[in-house]
């Protein structure tokens, strides 16, 4: 049984250590490990979350497969994006669902749990960053109509950068 809800400060815990370990299954693979680890130990530092949760325009959700959960998902309210013109614009952060639940559709219900909420709150569309080389990724989130619109070099350290596209979706009302 799929269950998505929004988190709270009470699963920071739990945020952390999925945030930790499906950093790394992405970007490994891609990225030099060393640099992968730094940027996850500061990311997902529960001090780090507890100051998001304390942000009341960040919201994180959860996914949960049979009580377990597998996957979460971080969105922030009105963040402009210098590639696009229109405002009241979510920002999706980020969207993970464990490897080994890949293929399952999951994901999906994830993001459309979060283009929800993003539209329930006024917003007029969504954009995020999406790794070049993560071609599954770059796939999925076209199939669900994002357009790329611009490109940036994301910074995982202090000596790494990744190049990432712009994603957009516009909602029509």
């Amino acid at each position: 049984m799929i269950q998505i809800r929004k988190a709270t400060s009470h699963d920071i815990e739990e945020i952390s250590a999925l945030g930790k370990s499906t950093f790394l299954e992405t970007y490994l693979p891609n990225t030099p490990r060393e640099a992968v680890e730094e940027y996850a130990s500061r990311a997902f530092q529960q001090t780090t979350l507890q100051t998001e949760f304390d942000n009341d325009t960040i919201h994180y959700f959860l996914i949960f497969f049979n009580k377990e959960a597998i996957g979460y998902g971080k969105i922030q309210l009105n963040v402009r994006n210098e590639h696009i013109e229109t405002v009241a614009l979510t920002k999706l952060d980020r969207l993970y669902v464990a490897k080994s639940f890949h293929g399952q559709q999951l994901g999906q219900q994830l993001l459309d749990y979060l283009i929800t909420f993003s539209k329930k709150s006024k917003q007029h569309g969504m954009w995020l960053y999406v790794l070049i080389k993560n071609e599954r990724a770059v796939r999925f989130y076209q199939r669900n109509h994002f357009k790329v619109v611009g490109e940036y070099d994301f910074k995982v350290s202090e000596t790494r950068y990744n190049p990432n596209y712009v994603m957009y979706l516009s909602y029509s009302y």
